[in-house]
C-alpha cells in the first residue's frame, strides 16, 4: 500500500511514518519508524515539520481526524520554550543518535582494518600458491605463518564478528575460495571447541584443499557451462593430483594431505575418490567439506546457478543433511545466522538493507546497512538489530532490486568473509 501524506496534527502513537526531512535534520535514529509515544509527536511538531508520510500497512492504528481551524490556531499558540520537556526529550534523542553515530564510525574503522587484513591475507595466499612448484618449502613456511597470524586473531577474544568484505582485489578465484573456505572452517572449528593447534591444522588444510586444481586445465576449472562427463572425471582427479603435490613436499602435514584427498567424500558414501562413509572420513575433512560446499554454491562457475548466501544455506540444510556432518552443517547455519552477510533483506519497518556482519554473541541479530536515499551512501545508517524493535521479514534477490537501491547497497557478486574481534 502506498504511503499517505498527513498533517502532524493527526499523529498518534502506533502510526508508522516517514519524515520528509534529511536524516541529519532530526534526532530520530531512522527516517521511518513507528511512533511510540506523545513525546515523539511533540518533537516532530517542535522541529517545524508540517506533514509526514503515513504507512498504513505498518501502522497499529488510524490517524486522528483532521483538526478544525479553531483548534489549529490554539496549537499554533503553543510554542515550547528552550527549557520545555520537549527540548529535554529532543536533547536526549540527539545524544543517543550521536552515540550511535560514534559507534557507527568505530564500526567502520574496524571494517576498514578488517578489509586491509583480508587483502593482505589474499596477497599472502597468492604468494604461497606461486611458490608451490618453484620453492615448495618456502610456500609451506609462509602458509604456516599466515595461519598462525589469522588463528591468533580469531582466538584472541571471545566475541568475534564475521564481516562481509568489500574486496577490490583482482586475484583469481582460487585465492578467494581458499581463503573463504579457511575462514569458514576456522569459525566452525572455534564453535566446536577445537584448541588453537587443531584450528591451525584445519586452517592450513583448508588453504591447500584445492591445490590439485593447478594440474587441471584452466578451461575445465573455469568453464561457465555444464561440464561433460569426461570433464567432470578430469576435474575429480584434482584430489589425487593434490595428494601427489603435497606428498612430494618435505614436512607437508599429514592431516592436510588427508583433507586434500577426502574433502569431496560424503557422509552417505556417494562422494569421491574412495566413496568413504561417516566416520571413515577424516574429522577435519568433514569440516572443510561443509565450508567448501557452501562457498561453491555461492560462487559456482555457471552464473545462473550461483546462489545468494541465504539460499545456499537453505539448500544445504534442507537437501544435503545426509551428505555432510550434521553437527558441522548446523554450526555453519548457526554462526552465519538465518540471514548471512551478503543477504539483501526487507525489514519490518518497510526499509531495505544489506546484512554486513554477524556477531558471534548475537547470532540472531545481524548488523544491517540501511538503504536511505536521504543519507549519503558513505554515511548510511547501520542498524544493529539487537538494539532495535526491527526484524527481518524477507530476503530479496539482488537482481530484483531497483537500480538505485542496488547501486546504493552494492550487493557483491563475490561474497567473501573475514573476521575480527571486538577489542
Amino acid at each position: 500500500m502506498a504511503s499517505i501524506k498527513i498533517t502532524v496534527d493527526r499523529l498518534q502513537p502506533g502510526l508508522h511514518i516517514r519524515l520528509p526531512v534529511k536524516w541529519n535534520d532530526h534526532p530520530f535514529l531512522l527516517n521511518s519508524f513507528k511512533i511510540k509515544d506523545q513525546d515523539q509527536i511533540n518533537i516532530i511538531k517542535h522541529l517545524g515539520i508540517q506533514h509526514v508520510y503515513l504507512n498504513p500497512a505498518q501502522s497499529d492504528t488510524q490517524p486522528l481526524p483532521p483538526k478544525t481551524q479553531e483548534s489549529e490556531e490554539e496549537d499554533n499558540q503553543e510554542t515550547p520554550d528552550d527549557d520545555s520537556p520537549v527540548n529535554d526529550e529532543a536533547k536526549k534523542l540527539w545524544e543517543e543518535k550521536q552515540r550511535r553515530i560514534d559507534k557507527l564510525k568505530a564500526y567502520r574503522r574496524r571494517v576498514t582494518r578488517c578489509e586491509k587484513e583480508f587483502e593482505r591475507s589474499l596477497a599472502r595466499i597468492r604468494g604461497v600458491m606461486n611458490k608451490i612448484r618453484s620453492r615448495p618449502q618456502d610456500a609451506v613456511g609462509e602458509a604456516s605463518q599466515l595461519v598462525e597470524d589469522v588463528v591468533d586473531e580469531l582466538l584472541s577474544e571471545e566475541s568475534v564478528t564475521l564481516h562481509l568484505m568489500n574486496s577490490k582485489s583482482e586475484f583469481e578465484d582460487i585465492y578467494f575460495h581458499s581463503l573463504n573456505v579457511s575462514v569458514i572452517s576456522m569459525m566452525i572449528g572455534k564453535v566446536k571447541g577445537f584448541d588453537a593447534a587443531k584450528i591451525k591444522e584445519l586452517a592450513f588444510a583448508a588453504l591447500f584443499h584445492d591445490i590439485g586444481k593447478i594440474k587441471v586445465p584452466a578451461a575445465i576449472v573455469r568453464k561457465q557451462t555444464p561440464l561433460t562427463e569426461p570433464e567432470k572425471n578430469y576435474l575429480r582427479q584434482h584430489t589425487r593430483y593434490g595428494v601427489d603435490i603435497a606428498g612430494s613436499i618435505e614436512g607437508f602435514p599429514e592431516s592436510a594431505i588427508r583433507v586434500i584427498s577426502q574433502h569431496h567424500e560424503l557422509m552417505n558414501g556417494s562422494g569421491y575418490p574412495e566413496g568413504l562413509k561417516g566416520d571413515e572420513i577424516d574429522e577435519l575433512a568433514q569440516v572443510i567439506a561443509v565450508a567448501n560446499a557452501f562457498d561453491s554454491l555461492c560462487h559456482g562457475n555457471i552464473p545462473g546457478e550461483q546462489k545468494i548466501p541465504y539460499a545456499a544455506l537453505s539448500h544445504l540444510y534442507k537437501n544435503c543433511r545426509d551428505l555432510y556432518n550434521f553437527d558441522n552443517l548446523s554450526i555453519l547455519v548457526k554462526f552465519m545466522g538465518v540471514y548471512p552477510p551478503g543477504s539483501v533483506v526487507q525489514l519490518s519497518n518497510d526499509m531495505v538493507g544489506l546484512v554486513i556482519s554477524i556477531n558471534s554473541n548475537e547470532l540472531l541479530y545481524p548488523s544491517v546497512l540501511i538503504y536511505d536515499p536521504s543519507v549519503p551512501r558513505t554515511e548510511a545508517p547501520i542498524v544493529d538489530l539487537a538494539e532495535k524493535e526491527i526484524t527481518i521479514v524477507n530476503v530479496i534477490l539482488p537482481a530484483k532490486l531497483p537500480d538505485k537501491v542496488r547501486d546504493y547497497l552494492n550487493p557483491r557478486s563475490r561474497i567473501s568473509y573475514f573476521f575480527d574481534n571486538d577489542d
